[in-house]
């Protein structure tokens, strides 16, 4: 069988590799057939990172935690790549009792067992049975666990009746093939904050974390938020903003009133955007930081933070615990997520196709069988 193998910046290839098979009980083996490209995907991809953030972390520049999750040499190739699917199962073990061959699922990219302390308290990308050292997850190599990628032909997915999230009914798979992370992350950084303050108004700092800022902002105005700006300078991706419901201006030249935004998105992934969100996030509000701030000396304002109650959120995306409720809002609402999607390409041109400079890439082939 063939699984997506990041060789290097710039470069992907198929690779051959054993098929998995059922080790557990509860285990499942699924056969993606949509695969999404995590905005976090491209840093290695589109850029030679590898041996500076080594260097960084020797010399004290770039946090160390960095390591834990990428390697000691940080996304150095070969690795299998990939932790967004939706898939069709095709075998699972004697002791799984929710889940059946044949259904469509969507496959969680963090690994989770579903009953540990930390799982039940909706903390599943930091499973206490699963996770050796900082994560355990598809798609980041060998230092966050054994469990390759989502671009492959056969995927061993464990605890499948916790793990697998059948899609339901009448949604196109193509609309949550971003569930497993990147429109699961955009959903925690809006929706929470809205049920708890109605009619807030929302900011969205775009252009780094590219597909999050973008389901942020149709996830915000689709929860009844009563100002939606997004700013970024990509006029492609404002475009598809304003598709979504939000006000879109270039984030460049572009003044944000101080403390005017409830709910603000940082999906600039630099210091400065950073800073930026949190001066523009109104007394008591609160501001979730979606990218990756890898220096150690990134700094934030505190004492403004301090002055104005602002909370400042930054962390991985629980997936797992968010999908039942983000899944069921898209069958309610017919929330149209794809719209996000700017390159749609066959599974087989996977290798040239992943590394395109675009906001969101959706691999794409048949499934099997027929859904009932």
């Amino acid at each position: 069988m063939r699984e997506l193998v990041f060789l290097r910046s710039g470069r992907l290839a198929w690779r051959e590799r054993a098929a998995p098979r059922l080790a557990e009980p509860g285990d499942a083996i699924v056969r993606p057939f949509l695969a999404g490209r995590c905005d976090g995907d491209t840093l290695p991809i589109h850029r030679p990172v590898s041996r500076a953030l080594q260097a960084g972390m020797a010399l004290g520049l770039v946090d160390p935690i960095v390591g834990t999750i990428c390697g000691k040499v940080p996304f150095q190739g070969p690795f299998p790549i990939g932790h967004e699917c939706v898939a069709e199962v095709v075998a699972v073990g004697p002791g799984v009792r929710q889940i059946r061959a044949g259904q469509s699922v969507v496959v969680p990219w963090a690994v989770s067992c579903g009953t540990c302390p930390r799982c039940l308290a909706g903390l599943t990308s930091k499973c206490a049975t699963t996770t050796r050292a900082t994560l355990a997850a598809y798609g980041f190599g060998p230092a966050s666990g054994p469990w390759g990628g989502m671009v492959t032909d056969q995927l061993r997915v464990p605890h499948a009746d916790h793990m697998l999230v059948p899609v339901p009914d009448g949604v196109p798979p193509l609309r949550v093939a971003a569930a497993s992370d990147n429109l699961a992350d955009a959903w925690r950084t809006v929706v929470p904050p809205l049920t708890r303050h109605e009619g807030a108004t929302v900011l969205i700092l775009g252009g780094g974390a590219k597909s999050i800022g973008l389901y942020a902002a149709g996830l915000a105005a689709a929860h009844g938020a009563t100002t939606v700006d997004y700013l970024d300078d990509d006029p492609g991706r404002r475009q598809i903003a304003e598709s979504l419901g939000a006000q879109a201006q270039p984030l460049a030249g572009t003044t944000t009133i101080g403390g005017s935004y409830d709910i603000v998105v940082e999906a600039t992934s630099r210091a400065p955007g950073l800073r930026r969100a949190l001066t523009a996030t109104a007394p008591g509000g609160v501001c979730t930081a979606v990218g990756y701030y890898l220096a150690t000396g990134t700094r934030i304002p505190l004492m403004h933070m301090y002055a104005t109650d602002i909370t400042l959120r930054v962390g991985v995306s629980h997936a797992r615990a968010t999908l039942p409720d983000l899944l069921d809002f898209v069958h309610r609402t017919g929330f149209p997520a794809e719209r996000v999607t700017t390159l749609l390409a066959d599974w087989d041109d996977a290798p040239t196709a992943y590394t395109a400079k675009t906001t969101k890439v959706i691999l794409q082939r048949d499934r099997l069988t027929e859904q009932e």
